[in-house]
C-alpha cells in the first residue's frame, strides 16, 4: 500500500528516470504519466474514468488553441535566416569593428547572438550558425577554447530570454491556461529588461577576463582588418538594418497590440524569405530545408504539451497541486 502523500514525489522521481534512460522529454513525461496513472488506480485514489480529461485537454488546450500557431511562423523564419547567410554576414562585419580590442570577437559573438535571437527566437539555429563560423575563427587567432566554447554556448541561451522565444509562446500559453491573465506581448515586454541584463553580464565578462587574463582574448592582428572606415560601417548596417526591421514587423507589432502573435510570426516568416531573396539565397532547397526543420521542432514542442497534460492531470489526482 503506497500512501497518498508519496505519489507527488514518486512521480517526479520516476520522470527523472525516464529521461535518464534516454527517452525523449515529450515521451518521458507521457510515460511517467501513464505508469503512475496506473498504480493509482490500482491503490484506489482515483477510478479510470477520471482519465476520460485527457482527450479534452489535448484537444481543447493544444490542438485547438490559435496561439501556437505562432510556433510554426516563428521556427520556419529562424530556419529560413540560419541558411540565408545573415549570420555569417553580420559575424565578418562585427568581428572587423571589435577585432582590434581583446576580447573583440567575443563581443561580437554575444551582440550577433542577441540579434539572431530576436529575430529567429530557435536556439538550434542560432547556436549551429554561431559555432560554425565563429569556432575556427577564434581558434585561428590564439582564443583560449574554454571561453570560446563557453560564450558560444551562452550566445544561445540569450535566444530563450530574447523575445520571440518559443518558450515565452508556450509559458503565454500555460499561464493563460492556468490565469487567464497572461498574454504573449506582456511576456515579451517583461523579457526584454532580463534579456538586456544577460548580455551586459557577457560582456562585462568578456571585458573583466580581458583585463586579468589577456592572452586568453587576443585582439585580431592589424592584417586581417582588411575593412576600414566609412566601407565597415556600411557593412555593419547592411546587417543590422534589414534584422532591425524584421525585428519591428515581429515584436513591435506585437507590444504595441497592432497584430496577434500568429499574424507577426506570419509577416516575420514573409520577410525572412524577401531577406534571403535580398542577401541571393532564396531557392527551393533553402524553403524546403525550412519547412522540414519546422516540421520536426513544431512536433516537438507539441508533443511536449501532450505529455505534460497527460503528467499534470495524474498529478493533480494524487492530490500534487496540493
Amino acid at each position: 500500500m503506497i500512501p497518498l502523500e508519496w505519489m507527488p514525489p514518486l512521480m517526479f522521481g520516476g520522470l527523472i528516470v525516464f529521461m535518464l534512460i534516454g527517452f525523449p522529454v515529450a515521451f518521458s513525461l507521457m510515460a511517467a504519466g501513464l505508469f503512475f496513472s496506473l498504480i493509482a488506480i490500482s491503490e484506489g485514489f482515483f477510478g479510470m474514468a477520471f482519465l476520460q480529461a485527457i482527450p479534452q485537454r489535448i484537444f481543447g488546450s493544444v490542438l485547438a488553441n490559435d496561439l501556437l500557431l505562432a510556433i510554426p511562423f516563428f521556427t520556419f523564419m529562424g530556419a529560413i535566416l540560419e541558411r540565408c547567410g545573415l549570420a555569417e554576414e553580420m559575424l565578418d562585419s562585427m568581428g572587423q569593428l571589435f577585432g582590434r580590442v581583446r576580447g573583440g570577437l567575443g563581443y561580437s559573438v554575444i551582440i550577433v547572438g542577441f540579434i539572431l535571437g530576436a529575430i529567429t527566437g530557435t536556439v538550434a539555429a542560432q547556436v549551429i550558425a554561431m559555432a560554425m563560423i565563429s569556432l575556427p575563427v577564434m581558434m585561428r587567432y590564439g582564443y583560449n577554447m574554454r571561453y570560446a566554447t563557453g560564450v558560444l554556448a551562452a550566445s544561445g541561451t540569450i535566444t530563450q530570454l530574447v523575445p520571440p522565444s518559443l518558450v515565452l509562446i508556450v509559458l503565454a500559453d500555460q499561464l493563460k491556461t492556468q490565469s487567464g491573465s497572461a498574454d504573449v506581448g506582456s511576456m515579451y515586454l517583461g523579457a526584454w529588461g532580463p534579456s538586456l541584463l544577460q548580455i551586459a553580464l557577457f560582456a562585462l565578462y568578456t571585458f573583466f577576463l580581458a583585463r586579468i587574463r589577456p592572452n586568453d582574448l587576443p585582439p585580431v592582428p592589424e592584417s586581417a582588418l582588411t575593412l576600414k572606415g566609412w566601407a565597415l560601417w556600411k557593412k555593419c548596417l547592411m546587417g543590422i538594418i534589414p534584422s532591425a526591421v524584421l525585428i519591428f514587423l515581429v515584436l513591435g507589432t506585437i507590444m504595441t497590440g497592432i497584430a496577434t502573435p500568429t499574424e507577426s510570426g506570419a509577416m516575420g516568416a514573409m520577410g525572412a524569405i524577401i531577406l534571403a531573396a535580398v542577401h541571393g539565397r532564396l531557392n527551393w532547397a533553402i524553403i524546403r530545408d525550412g519547412m522540414t526543420g519546422t516540421m520536426r521542432i513544431t512536433a516537438m514542442v507539441v508533443f511536449i504539451l501532450i505529455g505534460s497534460r497527460v503528467f499534470s492531470l495524474v498529478f493533480q489526482g494524487v492530490d500534487g497541486a496540493k
